[in-house]
């Protein structure tokens, strides 16, 4: 079983900056390289549905983001480490959930493995 390893998150007031990490290293078992996967973050707050909010290509060419965190937030990857990363800046209350990352092998497969996800609280 692939697992994705994330860190970071936490407890930030408004306006806050806080920077998530998701460590793909067990892919590595799949015999598949990192770079032959799309990376994405999700988030799901209490009582809603888990939302696409931004997303990198294998190379990290092209990114893409939900209109909801457009211009706060930022995806990268390092794929000599494995590892994508979310950096959010001007947080803001409605930013509270539960944030994961997903791995999704694109074109290909489109086998996909998630991280155990991570809690983020914006509250003053």
């Amino acid at each position: 079983q692939v697992e994705l390893v994330q860190s970071g998150g936490g407890l930030v007031q408004p306006g806050g900056s806080l920077r998530l990490s998701c460590d793909a290293s067990g892919i590595t078992f799949t015999g598949i390289r990192f770079t032959r996967f799309i990376m994405n973050w999700y988030r799901q707050a209490p009582g809603s549905r888990r939302e696409l909010i931004a997303g990198i290509t294998g190379l990290g060419i092209s990114t893409k983001y939900a209109d909801s965190v457009k211009d706060r937030f930022t995806i990268s990857r390092d794929n000599a480490k494995n590892t994508v990363y979310l950096q959010m800046n001007s947080l803001k209350p409605e930013d509270t959930a539960v944030y994961y990352c997903q791995a999704i092998q694109r074109p290909g497969t489109n086998a996909e493995y998630w991280g155990q996800g991570t809690q983020v609280t914006v509250s003053s």
